[in-house]
């Protein structure tokens, strides 16, 4: 799992959005905006992490995150010590080490439109409405032309949800003959 912390502009000031990304579906597991950038809500997001997705994770799964002083703080270490989760950060300074949460931030920056919120509950609906978008509608080509959601129930169950046309029937094997 990866987490990073991106800065929303609007009317002057800023709203802030931590997100955790499933590194393999690529799913959103909890996100929170917030219009503070206390390390709160980088707690508040491993707890919305924990109760809704406590039973999946596994002593050996990974945070990773950056060096930013919210991820080194020592209550986000124990919060993440307290739920078995193992901590990793990126390189100091080095943003490939966290790429895939980085390429994230910048396909929500280009599909939404924040610039004519006023209020930060205007900026909040607007993530929330893409957020629910990401993971059940936005289809990726490198999760098998699916949404994050939809790739993910494709794994679990091995049944893929769109209909597959103009395929061809594997070809019998046929004993080649001496003659």
């Amino acid at each position: 799992m990866l987490t990073d912390i991106t800065y929303l502009p609007y009317n002057g000031t800023f709203a802030y959005l931590s997100v955790i990304l499933d590194a393999f579906t690529k799913q959103v597991l909890a996100y929170v905006t917030s219009p503070s950038l206390e390390v709160d809500f980088v707690l508040e997001i491993v707890d919305i992490l924990i109760s809704s997705h406590g039973a999946e994770l596994k002593t050996k799964t990974l945070l990773h995150s950056d060096q930013r002083c919210h991820y080194t703080s020592y209550s986000y270490i124990d919060i993440l010590k307290d739920n078995s989760l193992r901590q990793s950060m990126s390189r100091k300074g080095n943003c490939w080490d966290n790429a895939l949460q980085e390429s994230f931030f910048g396909h929500m920056k280009d599909e939404i439109d924040i610039s004519g919120c006023q209020k930060f509950d205007e900026v909040k609906a607007v993530i929330d409405d893409w957020m629910d978008y990401y993971n059940n509608e936005r289809y990726q080509w490198q999760l098998a032309r699916l949404a994050p959601n939809a790739y993910y129930q494709y794994i679990m169950t091995g049944e893929y949800p769109l209909p597959v046309e103009n395929i061809s029937p594997i070809p019998e094997y046929e004993e080649p003959n001496d003659n």
